[in-house]
């Protein structure tokens, strides 16, 4: 019975070390595509926010021309 219990015990020692070292690699697997697209994400709020500015200022052109616009005496 203790060799069958030993047996047991070095079976599913070397099972729960071949899941780990699986895991591991798909922890670094995935690991990996989470980094490219964090960097895509702030690449995309990078411009998004250039955008953004964008529009301010346009908004901002646009309210000065309007506020021009009925500044002008009427002819």
């Amino acid at each position: 019975m203790s060799s069958f219990r030993e047996s047991l015990l070095l079976k599913v020692s070397g099972l729960a070390e071949q899941l780990e070292e699986r895991l591991f690699h798909l922890y670094g697997l995935h690991n990996k595509l989470i980094q490219e697209r964090l960097q895509e994400l702030a690449e995309v709020m990078e411009r998004v926010g250039q955008a953004e500015a964008e529009l301010r200022q346009v908004g901002r052109t646009v309210e000065a021309a309007y506020h021009d616009l009925c500044l002008q005496p009427e002819t």
